[in-house]
């Protein structure tokens, strides 16, 4: 079964708390996600490090529950 958008939002968000999450359903399958994270816990990360910390939060569920996740990761302005 599908990951839903909602279970990846409150999954980052338990993790990261203070995220903002934006999803959007690339396919309309509801198996195909891109999602914007906007952490507080990213300023002075790295690329590679943020994305890590999104995975981490996601726990064993990339390639499984969820299929696919097309992410874009950014520390507050």
């Amino acid at each position: 079964m599908p990951m839903a958008a909602d279970d990846i939002v409150d999954a980052i968000t338990t993790a990261l708390p203070g995220a903002e999450v934006e999803m959007r359903d690339l396919a309309g399958d509801n198996d195909h996600w891109a999602a914007k994270v906007t952490a507080p816990q990213f300023a002075g990360k790295s690329r590679v490090q943020q994305h890590k910390m999104v995975y981490d939060a996601l726990g064993g569920r990339m390639g499984g529950e969820l299929h696919a996740l097309q992410l874009t990761t950014q520390a507050p302005n």
